[in-house]
């Protein structure tokens, strides 16, 4: 497949790196290449900061573009949440993309690490989209990264993914352990004897 990644940061290295590895061919552009990597790529992942997004939107054409949101709405200094009446992805759906919400709750040295199962559990990425085109192409990405997607929803359904990602980076940053408070599943529905 061929990715076209929008942002030069450490997230957009870090998925990029671990694709190419899979056999995907990448290529990479700031602000100013934003058109021609657009144009490039069967999916663009798009890893930039939110307050760069209009700017990155108004430079190509993303319309029936399958399109990777990784970024979070907050504000990582104080953890506060920057959404505005949308979900950062709904207002890259407004482009006429198909977005997929994705990668947004694990950070870069997750993807670049050489493994994905943690505990003996594979590491699982939460899916948000509409379209199930644009899904299939980014389970399979996700896959290519060892890791297993998770449906999780429509769009409309990426801003609970944005507020997840600030709790459990918080979390993270004050020291305590976020799985904590998201016991396994068995555990969650055990029936006592």
């Amino acid at each position: 497949m061929r990715i076209g990644i929008i942002g030069a940061g450490q997230m957009a290295r870090a998925l990029g790196n671990g694709w190419a590895a899979a056999g995907h061919e990448i290529r990479y552009g700031k602000r100013g290449g934003v058109r021609e990597t657009v144009e490039f790529g069967d999916v663009t992942l798009l890893a930039v900061p939110v307050s760069a997004l209009t700017d990155v939107l108004g430079q190509a054409d993303f319309e029936a573009r399958t399109v990777i949101d990784c970024t979070n709405a907050f504000e990582p200094d104080d953890g506060s949440m920057v959404l505005g009446e949308d979900a950062v992805a709904e207002r890259v759906a407004k482009s006429g993309a198909r977005v997929v919400k994705a990668f947004n709750l694990c950070a870069a040295e997750v993807w670049q690490a050489s493994e994905r199962v943690f505990e003996g559990r594979r590491l699982a990425v939460p899916l948000c989209g509409d379209d199930a085109d644009a899904l299939a192409q980014v389970e399979e990405l996700v896959r290519d990264l060892k890791a297993e997607p998770v449906r999780a929803g429509g769009l409309n359904r990426a801003r609970y993914l944005e507020a997840m990602s600030a709790f459990v980076v918080g979390m993270w940053f004050a020291g305590a352990d976020a799985r904590a408070a998201l016991p396994p599943l068995e555990a969650a529905f055990a029936v006592p004897d």
